[in-house]
């Protein structure tokens, strides 16, 4: 995700220096006229710092973190975090930037790795407002459209959460059903073709579903192990309010049997590998 949107920004002329955890990641768009840092906090000398990492520790690891962006941030810089993570520690992160006197902008996006290089993610933003339309040009960069959630950034995040949330749901109708349909012999592009293009029309039920029909799990565009992830930060958000969400637990447990089996790496929509396992069907 992070090298799409970090090529999106070098060719819209943006100056950039980036950091990687693995060294080589960075490097690889030295040539296309990035800065490598060595630090998270080399990449802090710009008007903006944007992390996109996969979950609550490793931001928190490069935020707070041993020459992490904190140690090097200078009043007026503004974190744009981009990562979805709980709103619990976006508060946290708002809070420890406004101490410093710098801003803070939540911006998770929606969108797989080809959407990020296509410059097509979803973005949506929340923070201060001054803020926000600073960092506007550059997130206009990097998805089709970017959506204004006010001025709480957790919100951003919760929103994040709450749709990545129905994705899973999404998921798990899938597995469900076409478990059930070949072991019945029910041809699934036939199903696809019937629910795709009269029910739903959804591209996101067309893509997701023919990879899940066809079992094409590897390369993962969004690992399992991170569905787990955000399915329980939908969970944590929904404690913080005491809005029960009973479908949330059924899929913490569907997605961490998944990870239980050694599926953590394959793609989320390998939910459906999981559930055929449990109706006695072999591996797709």
């Amino acid at each position: 995700m992070g090298s799409g949107m970090a090529r999106n920004l070098l060719r819209a002329g943006h100056e950039l220096t980036v950091y990687n955890r693995t060294r080589a990641k960075g490097e690889a768009l030295a040539g296309e006229g990035a800065k490598v840092a060595s630090t998270p906090a080399e990449a802090c000398g710009g008007e903006a710092v944007l992390s996109m990492l996969a979950d609550d520790a490793a931001v928190e690891a490069v935020v707070f973190g041993e020459h992490g962006i904190l140690t090097a941030a200078t009043a007026g810089l503004i974190h744009v975090s981009m990562s979805t993570i709980s709103t619990a520690l976006s508060r946290r992160l708002a809070a420890a930037h406004a101490e410093r006197g710098q801003g803070y902008v939540a911006a998770p996006v929606f969108g797989r790795p080809e959407a990020a290089a296509a410059a097509k993610l979803m973005v949506v933003a929340a923070g201060k407002p001054e803020s926000v339309d600073r960092c506007q040009p550059a997130l206009e960069c990097l998805g089709q459209k970017v959506f204004n959630a006010g001025p709480e950034p957790e919100k951003a995040n919760l929103i994040k959460v709450s749709g990545n949330f129905m994705l899973a749901a999404m998921l798990e109708t899938f597995g469900e059903v076409f478990a059930v349909l070949r072991k019945s012999g029910v041809d699934l592009k036939l199903f696809l073709e019937i629910v795709n293009g009269n029910l739903f029309r959804s591209p996101v039920y067309e893509g997701y579903g023919k990879a899940a029909a066809e079992g094409r799990f590897e390369p993962a565009g969004f690992k399992l192990r991170l569905g787990l992830k955000d399915v329980k930060l939908a969970l944590a958000a929904a404690e913080e309010v005491t809005a029960p969400m009973p479908l949330g637990s059924l899929l913490r447990d569907q997605f961490l049997s998944g990870v239980a089996r050694g599926y953590g790496d394959i793609d989320w929509c390998g939910l459906a590998r999981v559930i055929a396992e449990d109706a006695g069907l072999k591996q797709q």
